[in-house]
């Protein structure tokens, strides 16, 4: 199976089983909405067929949106890609947005395999504003309308409402770079969710209550894997993975002095904190695969700053590492005031991972340069964890 065909079979699965979870509980009532406000008065045979053909051209007509959709995205990843290859930064804008799909995957697995895991974040559910009661009034007008190609417009609209589940995809639609494979991405999922959506009003309804929990889970599974191999599949993500791993741990342990003026990474600060964790398991992935080639004894060849600050950097991964697999908050009730001191162990780890980042980073010292432009990032480096600390103890005293 071919790279594409491969990722295309990934982001159907990603659809397909995502979908009896999150489609389900959040677009299952409005498709069963539109079926109740268009009237039927024919024969009980013609009232079946004419609801499958009904259900059929909604989800086509969506599914038709998101590849429309995904082909505009590519096209707008293409031009961003190609004009920040001219300015030197296209290779770092597809890394970025492969950094924030995976994370992305990895939160809504997490949040289906574990639903008191990870706290509700404002990106992974369906906004509210204008445009989502805008659409909404859009749609339920059209449903009451008895042209045949009624509910293919009206699915093409029901394609545009906001959604975090749809955003991932998106993502990975405007990663392609490319208006084809942008567009056969969109395609791809919105398939995989209308076997879901066609039955939610008669079989997917007859399913127990534990056979959709199930197909929840796994659906989680699946996505979570789906975001691991987002971020592992992926060339020079060495930096990239680390950079975005230490500003989030930054993030995390300066939610708390912050918070007096900006309350938002306190709120959410259990989630940043893990997604610190992942980034940091895919950049020390990354370090074993591409810089040490899964031959642990390169270490020992390696000049001395380098060797310490990789040992710095496995270090504060071993430190976060009890915090990220004990937040959730059965965790925290069982240990008690031990989860706290466990969760504290963070703030060692900040120290460790900004001896890597200065020691070992290769936009940093890694290259034994000690250049103006080096030194500028070190000493930003090295000023921001200063300043967190001083914040945490501040807040603390």
């Amino acid at each position: 199976m071919s790279q594409t065909a491969f990722d295309l079979f990934l982001v159907f699965a990603l659809g397909f089983l995502g979908s009896f979870g999150h489609c389900v509980g959040m677009c299952g009532p409005l498709t069963v909405a539109f079926a109740l406000s268009r009237s039927t008065p024919t024969p009980q045979t013609s009232r079946a067929v004419n609801r499958w053909g009904f259900h059929l051209l909604l989800n086509l007509g969506r599914t038709a949106s998101y590849a429309i959709v995904g082909a505009v995205l590519g096209g707008v990843g293409s031009v961003a890609i190609a004009s920040g290859q001219l300015a030197g930064i296209g290779s770092g804008l597809r890394q970025w947005m492969t950094i924030v799909t995976g994370l992305l995957l990895v939160g809504f697995g997490l949040r289906q395999i574990a639903p008191d895991l990870l706290p509700q974040l404002p990106v992974l559910h369906p906004l509210q504003g204008r445009l989502h009661d805008r659409l909404n009034k859009i749609m339920m007008g059209l449903s009451t309308q008895t042209q045949w190609w009624t509910p293919t417009l009206l699915g093409g609209f029901w394609g545009l409402i906001p959604c975090g589940f749809l955003y991932t995809a998106q993502l990975k639609a405007a990663e392609t770079g490319s208006p084809i494979s942008g567009g056969m991405t969109m395609l791809a999922f919105g398939l995989g969710t209308m076997p879901t959506m066609l039955g939610v009003g008669i079989s997917a309804s007859r399913l127990s209550a534990d056979r959709r929990s199930q197909l929840f889970r796994l659906g989680g599974w699946v996505t979570l894997t789906i975001g691991i191999l987002t971020l592992w599949r992926t060339d020079a993500m060495v930096d990239y993975t680390g950079h975005g791993a230490l500003f989030l741990l930054m993030l995390a342990l300066a939610a708390r002095p912050i918070s007096r003026f900006w309350g938002t990474p306190l709120k959410y600060r259990r989630a940043v904190g893990v997604g610190a964790f992942v980034l940091s398991v895919a950049h020390i992935a990354h370090t074993i695969d591409h810089t040490l080639n899964w031959n642990p004894q390169a270490i020992a060849f390696m000049v001395p700053q380098h060797r310490w600050g990789l040992w710095a950097g496995m270090t504060a991964l071993a430190l976060m590492t009890p915090a990220a697999l004990t937040s959730f908050d059965r965790a925290q009730q069982a240990l008690g005031k031990r989860w706290r001191q466990i969760h504290l162990l963070t703030v060692p780890a900040l120290l460790f991972a900004a001896v890597h980042t200065i020691s070992i980073g290769s936009n940093y010292l890694g290259s034994l340069v000690a250049s103006g432009e080096v030194q500028i990032r070190v000493a930003i480096v090295s000023i921001l964890t200063l300043a967190i600390l001083l914040g945490r103890w501040q807040v603390k005293s």
